[in-house]
């Protein structure tokens, strides 16, 4: 029978009790808690024997008055809540980062920056509320970018911030590489009026694939004029194809700087009569899930969304164990694969 004047035999064991069963001082158990500093490796050994046989768990947010830490990092994502659910990139941003984290025992805080509401974001990460910050689809017009490039709050970037990328640690595919792959894929299968759907021109990966494009064309002398832009989604892929064709009624060859795009817009090249690949070849660019449920199944251009991310998450681990940023970009090659689109 349970005796209630008693009951600390149901509550939680504390510090006290682990170091008393280690057989070391509360200080001790409390420093190989916390990391272990100054504590022999008999020491160590005892108070994890210790805690493992308790069940003990620290009191994080005790821990971190001393410590300043949160043991928690923030995924930033300045997007529309609708973006961030519906884009396969985002899947796959979490499942990357996600591993690096959790061998580290970081708890992944998710922030989703909506329109407008950047500067809010900036100052809840520069209050101390995370140690660290992953800050990926960034825009132009974020302040974000800039807020976290002024302070000392480990950042990672994935993709190249268009403000403040000289300095900050960043982590992207060759998106001009990727650009050019693909048109000198178009350009090679015989396709002479070669149009893209770009992405858009205030974030990095919009710039820099509409500039692979633009290269591949001039290289082989070709008009490069044939440009129309969207947002990386569905239905901005099926609007900017319906504005293509009717500016360029003579295009027999896209690239689309998305696999969103491509989707939206295989549909609105088969409503006007255009079949794929015969009289419109097309290219996209992810090479997600998504390339092969498309008909015809998608020709796109690999960006190695869960490697980055892992990379990011690795390189914010390292930052926090107090190493320098890296100085220099990691990049990933973007590679092209063949399908039944082009």
């Amino acid at each position: 029978m349970t005796d209630l004047a008693h009951p600390a035999s149901t509550s939680a064991p504390t510090l006290e009790q682990v170091a008393e069963r280690a057989g070391v001082s509360r200080s001790t158990a409390s420093r190989a808690i916390n990391g272990g500093l100054r504590v022999s490796p008999e020491a160590m050994e005892s108070v994890a024997a210790a805690v493992a046989a308790l069940g003990y768990t620290p009191n994080r947010a005790a821990r971190s008055l001393v410590t300043r830490r949160t043991d928690s990092v923030a995924l930033v994502v300045p997007e529309p809540d609708e973006r961030v659910l519906s884009d396969p990139f985002f899947a796959g941003v979490l499942n990357g980062v996600s591993t690096p984290l959790a061998r580290s025992d970081l708890q992944l805080l998710l922030i989703i920056a909506r329109p407008g509401e950047s500067e809010r974001t900036a100052r809840y990460l520069r209050a101390g509320h995370v140690d660290g910050a992953i800050v990926v689809s960034h825009h132009r017009d974020d302040v974000i970018d800039q807020a976290l490039a002024g302070s000392h709050l480990p950042t990672v970037f994935i993709g190249r911030p268009l403000v403040g990328g000289d300095t900050a640690a960043v982590v992207d595919t060759d998106n001009v590489r990727g650009g050019r792959l693909a048109t000198e894929h178009l350009i090679g299968l015989g396709r002479r009026r070669v149009a893209t759907i770009a992405g858009p021109s205030d974030m990095s990966a919009g710039i820099d694939r509409l500039a692979g494009w633009r290269a591949a064309l001039t290289d082989a002398g070709l008009p490069a004029d044939a440009v129309v832009s969207g947002d990386f989604t569905v239905d901005g892929g099926a609007t900017a194809a319906r504005e293509l064709l009717a500016r360029f009624p003579d295009v027999d060859a896209v690239f689309i700087a998305s696999d969103l795009m491509a989707a939206g817009a295989l549909p609105e090249l088969a409503e006007a009569g255009r079949r794929v690949p015969q009289d419109v070849a097309v290219v996209g660019y992810d090479n997600s899930g998504l390339a092969t449920t498309t008909k015809p199944n998608l020709t796109t251009v690999t960006q190695p969304v869960i490697a980055m991310a892992r990379a990011a998450g690795e390189e914010l681990v390292a930052q926090l164990q107090g190493r320098a940023p890296l100085g220099v970009p990691q990049i990933f090659e973007p590679e092209l694969v063949v399908r039944g689109s082009a």
